[in-house]
């Protein structure tokens, strides 16, 4: 069997162990280098597109079906959206978060409103507001005699175009659906921490992450049951006239440790006018009028007072590709396109205008940068042309690569598995959806028997009448073909 992936096969060390190996290996199981595996899909009424084919060769594919047919890609959008943003910003972009305002600061008090200035930082956190809320208070800053203004001009509130965004304005039971801002902190979520009592019977213990002085009220259903008992939470959030409900229920054992538990908010902005407000108050630093949220662009007269730049664009990718995160992945998208007030369609727009740029691509459709769409459409050539031109980007190409993920080391479970030529010699992104049809899709590279490099794109896409696909039904036929095709070139 071939092991050592992407070291190995970058030398001469193939050796004659390895050849023999290979050799066993083709003499004891037949090999079909294609995707008739794969294809077997379509007799149970699953629409297929698919294509493999190594790079720097001018021959046809290894291996294709129906290659030009137009399906939804669900997260694997995510690569078109990660090769789009290194083209646009490069490697090392920062987005930048900053605090300013038209006021005068005399003897520590900042005479007029404090101007919390969104960057589209696809990442920002709590700790990223408390570095900037730091840099205020070393500037002496000890009050402000105006609001706390949390500024989204360049895009917020972003319109939602899908089911789950829509009716996450005001229910959800998930993280993914949150709303999207260019002044967002958390991923547009709010966080709760549980933990059990110490004695059973009695409701577990929960606080919110980011400080009890929150703008969200906790609804508490959730019991201590005896050690070992076992831990089962279910959360979400409801939003009514009165604002954000946190409501959690179900059980946690006496000995087992806290968990966070993440849902998305009602509204991204104003989860950050809360956090921002609660780490003023925290510095020391009094505002005496509130908080108030505003799409306007910030005065010409607007002077910077503190600034916290975003992990740059490589670091930024990882997290959204390998975690698959659309409120990552959406807010990066909509930072394509020049503000003010960008809607998601415009950063989908954006993103076809960059894949269209690609010889050969063909037609696409795309209405987000997360996938969180079964409107997204594209084909397996026209993923493949794309992973082609950033093979040949020889200075982003490591930065996108890196954001594939290893079947044998990869934070999402389901793909580790395979043999080991599979784990150790593919690199992928994959995508998922269930409504309002079934979607599973992959997209990546991989590296030969030889050494080569090839690339390969499978959709697979359902409809109403097919049944549910889970992705075993998916991936252990694709690890088979992709084995044949590694190991035949």
């Amino acid at each position: 069997m071939l092991r050592g992936g992407w070291q190995r096969f970058s030398s001469s060390d193939w050796g004659w162990r390895s050849a023999v190996g290979v050799l066993s290996f083709l003499i004891s199981c037949p090999l079909w280098a294609d995707f008739s595996r794969v294809g077997q899909l379509q007799d149970k009424g699953f629409a297929v597109s698919a294509e493999a084919r190594l790079l720097n060769a001018d021959a046809a594919p290894l291996a294709s079906i129906e290659p030009m047919s137009q399906l939804s890609p669900a997260s694997v959008t995510k690569a078109y959206l990660a090769a789009a943003a290194l083209e646009r910003f490069g490697p090392q972009h920062r987005f930048t978060s900053q605090l300013v305002s038209s006021g005068r600061v005399q003897d520590g008090v900042l005479r007029g409103d404090l101007i919390f200035e969104g960057g589209g930082d696809p990442g920002l956190t709590t700790e990223d507001i408390w570095r900037l809320v730091q840099r205020l208070q070393q500037t002496g800053v000890r009050q402000v005699e105006g609001a706390l203004v949390v500024n989204q001009w360049r895009f917020g509130p972003v319109d939602c175009i899908t089911t789950d965004r829509c009716d996450a304005l005001t229910r959800v039971a998930n993280a993914y659906s949150a709303p999207l801002s260019s002044a967002g902190v958390n991923f547009g979520s709010w966080c709760a921490n549980v933990a059990p009592a110490s004695v059973p019977g009695n409701p577990a213990r929960i606080s919110l992450c980011d400080g009890q002085s929150l703008g969200t009220t906790i609804d508490n259903r959730v019991v201590t049951k005896p050690d070992n008992s076992g831990t089962e939470i279910s959360a979400e959030r409801i939003t009514n006239a009165d604002g954000d409900i946190f409501r959690l229920s179900g059980q946690i054992s006496t000995n087992a440790r806290a968990r966070d538990v993440y849902r998305g908010a009602g509204d991204a902005a104003e989860v950050t006018a809360e956090v921002v407000l609660g780490m003023l108050r925290q510095a020391g630093i009094s505002v005496r009028d509130g908080w108030r949220i505003t799409s306007i662009r910030p005065p010409g007269d607007a002077q910077r007072l503190a600034a916290v730049d975003s992990k740059p664009l490589q670091e930024l990718l990882l997290r959204i590709m390998n975690y698959s995160n659309n409120y990552m992945a959406d807010v990066l998208a909509l930072n394509l396109v020049e503000p003010p007030q960008v809607q998601l369609r415009e950063a989908g727009l954006a993103l076809e205008r960059y894949a269209e740029s690609l010889p050969g691509h063909g037609p696409l459709t795309l209405y987000s940068g997360s996938g969180l769409t079964t409107e997204n459409r594209t084909s397996a050539h026209g993923i493949n042309v794309m992973l082609t031109e950033m093979f040949h980007e020889s200075a982003l190409f490591p930065s996108f690569i890196a954001a594939f993920q290893s079947p044998a080391n990869g934070v999402m479970r389901f793909i580790r598995r395979g043999s080991d030529t599979f784990q150790h010699n593919v690199m992928l992104k994959t995508g998922t959806l269930n409504q309002p049809f079934a979607v599973r899709a992959a997209a990546g590279y991989f590296r030969t028997a030889q050494g080569r490099w090839g690339v390969f794109s499978v959709l697979v896409n359902g409809n109403a009448s097919t049944p549910y696909l889970n992705w075993s039904q998916v991936l252990d036929p694709l690890t088979k073909d992709l084995e044949a095709m590694i190991l035949a070139n």
